[in-house]
């Protein structure tokens, strides 16, 4: 009987240590499922749960922020969808039910028969590489058969922009203005990626001031010109089998437009004396109170300006709005100077406005923009696009000395005729380009600071304000009213003001996108919903996943780690210290010793779990340890990418004869067999270091 050691080394054994396995079986401790996971690192001060919940709430907070535009998968309803043949008129928001009126789209369906009228995008989109958001079409693609046309109301971009990515997916004719199909034809022209073979765009141009209608399967469709920021608005009138359909596409009622483009109203009250079902009505200014101020009241503000200004004149407006151009191409030619005109977008506008009749310039007023620097400062005037700040625009290369032809100079002056766009988030983008202007000497003007800087107004907004909402609403006397293109806030008061126009409130409905709304004579119901969401796109035209928009979300915020492990396979030993690529994360040299302690701890790993579980566990617990070990040092998730290269030994027979055959390879020395492992891993090494994960 061996005597009771009182003295025991209360130390673990040599080789125990975190992860160190337990050979006593009288003192095995339990786990969960019976599946221990021995920890490859020293002691943490947070938990593993902690970095688990900081990694995850890092994910939710990058695919929250991705879901604002999550397309039709995602929103798809619970129910299976059935297309209903019933005959009853539906209209479906597919887009432009929310965030201010972006992606407009709206669809008419009856039985076999269903009108697009418009189909734009979502330029306000604030993703890394994203350009703008088009409509999902998971719905159109189920009633394709059904599809006889797309109707324009007018040729701004949120209401065109998604026409080269849908039309060749599901053709059909476009119809719209003059003006408007012209822009239709531009966009298609200059869009960057190539046309499905066969596809041929199909447009019909209608004449807003006769009253023309047209026939489109059981519907016919009228235009009816209105005012607003761009030549060729509309209004489209849908006469159904259930009932009269106004779509106000944007408008206002300016009693003096330059263009002399004035709402038709005595159509539009014609119309409502006729009988009209539903009014479909844009939203986008029922928050500002009275009327909105006639385009005239600005010329004057420029032509006092002009006057006044030491120096060259720089204007920064709205590429589409040639009302705007038409009066400062008459306060130039009021002081005998010349114009200048930059930006690609604008120039084509403007061109297809003067082809067309809508803005008259008198010959010799314009000049080449790269002529500017030789002429006098009171000789010209450049009207430039970038009055929302916009990155690339003409007006912000400028500011930021990056522009080809033109260096701004003390005493220049910088006119932004516009304010910025609701729900866009321009605001701190143009506060940039003043910032950069003022630093450079330039006296700015903006509108929203007129009355500070003692000018007349610089800007009119191209859309109606409360009374004007309400007046459409009395002209047309609708039985049925729903506000669109707009956010849901905003169209709420509108369903105000139509109740106070008379409409009963039961008549009316905010709907959202993928609402249906089904109507027959004398009765409107919600039916259901569709399928809808957003599609992203990014500079080259090509659709962006909503996982990698999650995974940019992440790399923007958090950063990337990946860890190069190169194993000997017959060993299981590490051939070379671990390498660790950082991006976006931390900078490694300020912060060697928490890459030193990581490389420590990987090598613990190797040694430890590498022969004893298979490849796919072990990187998936390394990927657990490093962001636990990352978290706990600099309490942040980057992404974790492990990469594990095993480089074995690949030992050959040696041929019968003693020396190769025809068909069969010299055999190497183990010594030649290992300098050849050693070369490919150092290349294989090289690659991976050398590649900027910032491209992946």
């Amino acid at each position: 009987m061996q005597p009771k050691n009182n003295n025991r080394d209360p130390r673990p054994p040599r080789n125990a240590g975190p992860g160190a396995p337990n050979k006593s079986k009288n003192n095995r401790q339990p786990r969960p499922n019976d599946s221990p996971k021995p920890p490859i690192f020293g002691s943490l001060t947070t938990s593993r749960g902690q970095a688990v919940r900081a990694q995850r709430r890092s994910q939710a907070d990058a695919q929250r922020i991705a879901n604002q535009y999550q397309t039709a998968d995602a929103t798809k309803p619970t129910r299976a969808n059935v297309i209903d043949d019933s005959p009853r008129l539906k209209i479906i928001g597919l887009g432009g039910m929310d965030g201010g009126g972006s992606k407009n789209m709206m669809l008419v369906e009856y039985v076999n028969d269903a009108v697009i009228i418009d189909c734009g995008n979502d330029l306000s989109v604030d993703l890394p590489g994203i350009n703008y958001g088009i409509v999902d079409t998971a719905y159109i693609e189920q009633i394709k058969h059904k599809l006889r046309a797309y109707i324009i109301t007018h040729g701004h971009l949120d209401h065109i922009g998604g026409l080269p990515h849908i039309v060749p997916k599901f053709p059909a004719p476009i119809y719209g203005s003059k003006f408007t199909i012209g822009r239709v034809e531009e966009i298609f022209e200059n869009f960057g990626l190539p046309m499905p073979e066969g596809f041929e765009l199909r447009t019909v141009m209608m004449n807003e001031n006769t009253h023309e209608r047209l026939k489109i399967g059981e519907f016919f469709v009228e235009l009816v010109r209105v005012t607003h920021s761009i030549p060729g608005s509309t209004c489209v009138v849908l006469d159904t089998p259930v009932g009269r359909i106004i779509n106000t596409g944007d408008f206002r009622f300016d009693p003096n437009p330059l263009d002399h483009e004035r709402t038709d109203m005595d159509r539009l009250k014609q119309l409502g004396d006729e009988g009209v079902l539903v009014l479909l009505s844009e939203s986008t200014s029922v928050e500002r109170l009275g009327r909105t101020p006639s385009e005239s009241t600005l010329e004057q503000s420029f032509i006092d300006i002009i006057d006044q200004a030491p120096g060259r004149i720089f204007v920064g407006v709205f590429s589409t709005n040639m009302n705007r151009i038409q009066m400062i191409v008459n306060a130039a030619v009021h002081h005998g100077r010349k114009v200048a005109m930059d930006g690609r977008s604008m120039v084509s506008t403007l061109e297809m406005a003067v082809r067309h009749g809508y803005v008259r310039v008198p010959k010799g007023t314009f000049v080449p923009i790269a002529s500017v620097a030789t002429m006098k400062d009171q000789d010209v005037i450049v009207v430039a696009t970038g009055s929302q700040g916009e990155p690339s625009s003409a007006l912000q290369r400028m500011a930021n000395g990056e522009h080809r032809h033109v260096k701004l100079k003390e005493q220049d002056t910088v006119i932004l005729s516009s304010t910025p766009i609701p729900e866009s988030g321009n605001d701190s983008l143009i506060g940039v380009m003043v910032d950069d202007l003022t630093r450079k000497g330039v006296h700015v003007f903006e509108h929203r600071n007129h009355d500070l800087d003692g000018v007349g107004p610089l800007h009119v907004s191209g859309h109606a304000s409360r009374d004007e909402y309400a007046e459409m609403i009395n002209v047309t006397k609708p039985k049925f009213f729903v506000p669109i293109y707009g956010a849901f806030r905003t169209k709420q008061r509108h369903i105000d003001v139509a109740v106070e126009q008379g409409i009963p409130r039961l008549n009316t409905f905010n709907a959202e996108n993928g609402a249906v709304l089904a109507f027959t004579p004398d009765k409107m119901e919600l039916v259901g919903e569709v399928p809808h969401g957003t599609v992203l796109v990014d500079q080259t035209g090509a659709i962006v996943n909503n996982i990698v928009v999650k995974d940019r979300v992440l790399l923007a915020e958090e950063g990337l780690v990946a860890v190069v492990l190169t194993i000997d396979k017959k060993s299981g030993n590490l051939l070379t210290s671990p390498d660790i690529i950082s991006r976006g994360f931390i900078y490694m040299r300020d912060n060697e010793e928490i890459m030193n302690g990581l490389r420590i701890e990987l090598k613990r790993a190797v040694q430890q779990r590498f022969k004893r579980v298979d490849l796919d566990r072990f990187k998936a617990e390394l990927k657990d340890h490093v962001t636990h070990y990352l978290f706990e040092h600099t309490q942040r998730s980057p992404i974790v990418i492990p990469v594990v290269n095993i480089v074995g030994a690949n030992g050959g027979g040696k041929p019968e004869a003693g020396k190769p055959t025809q068909n069969q390879a010299p055999v190497k020395t183990p010594e030649e067999i290992a300098a050849d492992q050693q070369q490919r891993f150092q290349e294989m090494r090289a690659r991976l270091l050398t590649q900027d994960a910032r491209t992946d």
